[in-house]
Formats: C-alpha cells, structure tokens, sequence
C-alpha cells in the first residue's frame, strides 16, 4: 500500500511511518507541510493520504478541500485531536473519507488504512498515453512517434512516465528518487542523472530530446 503522510508532529511522524512500514507493509512518503501534502498528493499515486488537521503553510482541511477541487479522487484519512461532533463535520465535509481522532491506537489506524483501501479509489491508468503526438505504451515501455517504436528500459520508460503524467510541472530529484527506485534502494542521486542522459538520447531518435528539461538545482520536468 502507497501511503502519504502529511504530519508535522517528527515524533508522532517517525514512529507512524516505522509501524505502518512494519505492521502494514507500506510503503510511506512522509511530509511536514500542508503545501507539500498537496504537491505531493498531486504529483504521485497513493492509496491512502492520512492529513494531520494542524500543519504549516496548509492545515488539512484547507488541503483537502483544494485536492478535492481539483479533482483528486484519492482515499484521504482526517487526523486530529479536535473531536467535537463540529469537527468531525468540518472534516468530512472537506472531502475526507474517513476521521480518526488523537491519540488513537496503531492497530485501529491499520484496520482503517485497510477498509480505505479496498474502496478502491484509484483512477484507471490507460495502457496508452498519447501527448502532441508522442504515444507512451505501459505494456511494452516502449514510446512511438509514428512509424518509429523505440524501446525503454523498466526503469526508463518510469522515469519518463512519471514526468509525463506531471507534463509543466517541476519534480524535485528527491521525489523522482522516491517515486522511481524508492527509499530502500543503495543507488546514488547520480543515477537519476545517467537515466535521464539515457533517455534523452532515445527520444533524439524522434527529435523530442528537448522536451525533457532540467531545472538546475531542482529537478527535471517534461514540457508539452
């Protein structure tokens, strides 16, 4: 299971990603402000976002009501310690699906994760994406312009994948570390770099290198 966890409490925070990676097998993203609850929310797929109510720069329901306005379909799970009847409202009616109260047990968010979860609120991902021209195929990993098909590695057509689906935006060098080789992986940020350089080289077969750019100090975007 993705999860995203937006909560600004490091202590709470440390120990909650170490049960949900240990008890729930999860795997977690981990985030201390409201801006980059939303930015990430936006950026990546998770089953389940758990929004601490109180965070810097964007409490959660002030995020999860611009997630919901933009269409985010996602499973978000309300975390707080207000707990009047107004509050539980307030909370659901921001587009939360679901509200635990502070302090809670691990095993009772587990067993909420779970039902979140098996709701299902994943959209659908076509096999094909097609942008100005450029066909990405997730079956083969392989991209078409055309007559010419070219072949990408796993790895590869991810990264290219990740970046296309976020067309226009920025992604962060941490985030596609994350998103592509994950947290547990011994490899170096420099291997972001020598993929990016791999994939490039095959899209200069079909002239579309210069749609991959890097933003020094940042990351790297896919332009439309």
């Amino acid at each position: 299971m993705n999860v995203l966890l937006a909560e600004d409490d490091h202590r709470l925070g440390d120990l909650m990603v170490y049960m949900l990676k240990k008890k729930g097998n999860c795997n977690v993203e981990w985030v201390k402000e409201g801006d980059d609850a939303f930015y990430y929310a936006t950026s990546a797929h998770y089953d389940v976002i758990i929004m601490d109510w109180m965070m810097p720069n964007g409490d959660g329901v002030g995020v999860c009501r611009k997630l919901r306005k933009q269409g985010y379909s996602g499973a978000i799970l309300m975390l707080t310690a207000k707990d009047t009847v107004q509050d539980r409202i307030e909370g659901l009616d921001s587009g939360a699906d679901d509200y635990l109260v502070k302090p809670f047990e691990i095993d009772e968010l587990m067993a909420r994760l779970r039902a979140l979860s098996r709701r299902n609120f994943a959209p659908i991902v076509e096999d094909e994406t097609e942008i100005n021209g450029l066909i990405l195929n997730r079956a083969s990993h392989s991209v078409r312009v055309g007559e010419t098909d070219i072949q990408f590695s796993p790895r590869e057509f991810q990264l290219l994948d990740l970046l296309v689906q976020n067309k226009g935006q920025v992604l962060p060098r941490e985030l596609i570390y994350e998103r592509v080789w994950g947290l547990d992986t011994d490899v170096t940020m420099k291997t972001i770099d020598a993929t990016v350089k791999l994939i490039r080289k095959k899209l200069s077969l079909i002239n579309k290198q210069d749609k991959l750019q890097s933003i020094r100090g940042v990351g790297y975007k896919f332009e439309t």
